[in-house]
């Protein structure tokens, strides 16, 4: 009876000097985590995909000449991507919704280049919904990259082609469910076709995009949405 009793008492000294020490603990200092940010971390890894018209031209980088016909997978499954990535522990998919080449695996309704003028399931298919409606059976996040760089629209690096950016923002933010990370990077502006103009584009990538305002517009459309790799070069 006695060692019950001292153990109570040792858990109860113990139980109490730990909230003394949570009640004493220095207050944050600095920048910390949104909660996003934390359920960003709690998701600890998942997969980034790049299938796109660059997958048949065996380039990195498309330069933007590109014919959408050359865009026809034939056996195509994005439920055994999903299935693949849950299996192995991930928890969300992140997929290239459009590079640097400017191809849309959705039919955007801002450009005719995009899925809607391939061969693949007859200018009928979306690649974007069929993954998210494949995350969700899945029950995996996802996401979606838009390169800020199009090396294919005639208005790159003018001021017209912030909006067609956004539009597409847009589209992609409100028409297939919640995304959980918009992801960009910092390829911006150089040489590529831009509606036949075949020349170098250089735009200051600090300025150009104006990112507190395409911030606002992404929070505003989706606030449980997190950005990440706009790198300020």
């Amino acid at each position: 009876m006695k060692k019950i009793f001292l153990s109570l008492c040792l858990l109860g000294v113990i139980s109490n000097a730990s909230s003394q020490e949570f009640a004493n603990a220095p207050k944050p200092f600095g920048p910390v985590p949104t909660q996003k940010q934390i359920d960003w971390q709690e998701m600890e890894f998942y997969a980034f995909v790049h299938f796109s018209l660059n997958t048949f031209t065996n380039k990195e980088w498309g330069y933007g000449d590109e014919s959408p016909e050359l865009f026809n997978p034939s056996q195509l499954d994005v439920r055994q991507w999903a299935r693949v990535v849950k299996e192995a522990g991930m928890k969300g998919i992140i997929l290239v919704a459009k590079h640097h080449d400017g191809f849309c695996l959705w039919p955007s309704a801002y450009t005719e280049r995009s899925v809607k003028n391939s061969p693949w399931e007859n200018g009928k298919g979306d690649l974007v919904k069929e993954l998210a409606e494949a995350c969700k059976e899945y029950d995996l996040k996802l996401g979606l990259y838009l390169s800020p760089w199009d090396r294919n629209h005639p208005q790159y690096g003018k001021p017209e082609y912030i909006t067609y950016f956004r539009n597409q923002l847009k589209e992609l933010l409100t028409n297939y469910g919640d995304v959980f990370e918009m992801w960009f990077d910092g390829a911006n502006g150089g040489d590529g076709y831009y509606g036949g103009a075949n020349e170098t584009r250089k735009i200051n990538s600090l300025t150009y995009y104006n990112w507190d305002e395409t911030y606002k517009l992404i929070y505003d459309i989706a606030p449980k949405t997190l950005v990440w790799g706009v790198w300020l070069i």
